[in-house]
């Protein structure tokens, strides 16, 4: 797959689901869904985990369903949302010996409309947040985190995530540099651009040149914080 760009039949399958999702539209567009879903993510999980793989050697790739590749049916059995299917491909690149968000990794997502991508944790279990909270508390991890962080912002314009608390937690002493990471209950840096760019010839560069400029941020939670790894 030169280029690793994906077909059209992938935003045609985005957008088909999105506007009929009920088994009925799945199973009368099946090709549809084994050629823009299945087949198209899988071979982008070929061509980019080797990639990544030489930015970080411990990163882990499946190129199947319930491997990188997330399976189109939702869990709706605690959601509101009940909506059968999901209306995005999402795909993981993580670090451990076993496929978990627990662990930071690169993510991927596409939409009918847009590309979201990036590195990090989204959100992190007891174990690994208070590893964080000590890390960014501690002079060298910490000044390795401000270090991180800067090197992603002069890279380009990236979204740094997620800041989810009002307050900071109790018991830490942390330099006014570096305070406000202790809002943070997940590490991210990431992009998105408009779904159009998955159908370019050298998209794979693309995704590779913005996971590379986020790599920072993720390499650092694999090098400072214990995430079972």
């Amino acid at each position: 797959m030169s280029g690793a760009a994906f077909p059209q039949a992938t935003l045609d399958f985005l957008a088909g689901i999105a506007a009929h999702n009920d088994k009925a539209w799945l199973d009368d567009n099946r090709a549809l869904y084994e050629q823009g879903y299945v087949e198209a993510g899988r071979a982008f999980v070929e061509e980019m985990g080797p990639r990544l793989r030489a930015l970080s050697p411990s990163v882990q790739f499946a190129p199947k369903i319930n491997g990188s590749q997330s399976r189109i049916n939702r869990d709706v059995r605690f959601s509101k949302d009940k909506r059968p299917y999901k209306t995005h491909l999402d795909l993981w690149f993580w670090h451990g010996e076993k496929r978990s968000w627990d662990c930071p990794g690169f993510w991927f997502r596409l939409t009918a409309d847009s590309v979201h991508l990036g590195c990090g944790l989204h959100g992190m279990n007891k174990e690994t947040l208070e590893s964080f909270r000590h890390s960014v508390e501690l002079p060298r991890p910490g000044k390795a985190l401000v270090e991180a962080v800067a090197a992603v912002r002069a890279n380009g314009d990236y979204d740094i995530g997620e800041k989810t608390r009002q307050r900071p937690p109790r018991g830490f002493a942390v330099p006014e540099e570096r305070a406000e990471y202790l809002l943070y209950e997940g590490l991210t840096a990431g992009t998105q651009m408009p779904a159009i760019a998955a159908l370019r010839a050298d998209f794979a560069d693309v995704c590779l040149g913005h996971f590379t400029a986020c790599w920072p941020i993720g390499a650092w939670l694999l090098r400072e914080i214990a995430t079972g790894t």
